[in-house]
């Protein structure tokens, strides 16, 4: 029999919700994947590096992240939310996984991870908003399953910057 995965990477890799406890190594995370990779978040390094440990507590707590571990240290984040401008609709955020971590089946379980989520909540699709210039990521998306669905919109933060909507059907 054929698997895609080899067992000893998958024992090395965990998700889990975040907590309350968790905020520094949140905070560790998503300060990495915004300088990592910038252009991919609406949010900006600057400005998260000014978030006080009470608001990065708050995050952890009631935000609802996912993260994923690597041999025992966290190297990956999403989270899973509601967007207000599309009322009925569950969404896949803040993606992102370390660069040693890439390739381990990391990302595949947070996706996972919020895609549980959002069917235990009823949806029948996940969706998301790829920047159009990070090629590797929306790759990734193409192969868990997500099609792009003709919507692009403009990043708020940078009109510069293009999102292209992705969405998995649950079903």
């Amino acid at each position: 029999m054929l698997r895609s995965e080899c067992p000893a990477m998958v024992d090395r890799v965990r998700v889990r919700s975040a907590d309350v406890h968790d905020a520094k190594a949140l905070r560790a995370i998503r300060l990495e994947a915004l300088s990592d990779t910038p252009e991919a978040y609406g949010s900006t390094y600057e400005d998260s590096l000014k978030w006080s440990r009470l608001r990065w507590r708050w995050a952890a707590k009631t935000w609802n992240y996912y993260l994923g571990e690597f041999d025992g240290v966290v190297s990956g984040m999403a989270s899973g939310g509601m967007n207000e401008e599309h009322p009925g609709t569950w969404w896949l955020y803040g993606m992102y996984v370390t660069p040693r971590a890439r390739g381990s089946g990391l990302a595949d379980q947070l996706v996972e991870a919020v895609s549980s989520w959002a069917r235990e909540q009823g949806a029948p699709e996940l969706f998301l908003h790829v920047t159009s210039s990070v090629a590797r990521a929306r790759a990734f998306y193409k192969k868990m399953g997500f099609c792009e669905n003709g919507a692009t919109i403009v990043m708020e933060r940078d009109p510069s910057i293009t999102l292209v909507t992705m969405v998995r059907s649950l079903a």
